[in-house]
């Protein structure tokens, strides 16, 4: 005679929640800039270059406060 095979309960994981993405850089931690020329007059290009985001500080995550 055999006997009823008892399982054991899965528990649950209990992992943290992922932090909120950065609006501004959409979790990336760069943007793109444009490309500024001159001397006094600043003309603006077409050439964009990567810049850290200023509002992350390239962490990708969104500020807390």
């Amino acid at each position: 005679m055999t006997t009823a095979k008892k399982t054991t309960p899965r528990r649950k994981t209990t992992s943290k929640p992922e932090p909120a993405r950065c609006p501004d850089c959409d979790g990336k931690g760069e943007i793109t800039e444009t490309v500024q020329v001159g001397g006094r007059r600043k003309r603006l290009t077409d050439d964009q270059q990567a810049a850290l985001c200023m509002t992350c500080w390239g962490s990708g995550e969104a500020p807390t406060d």
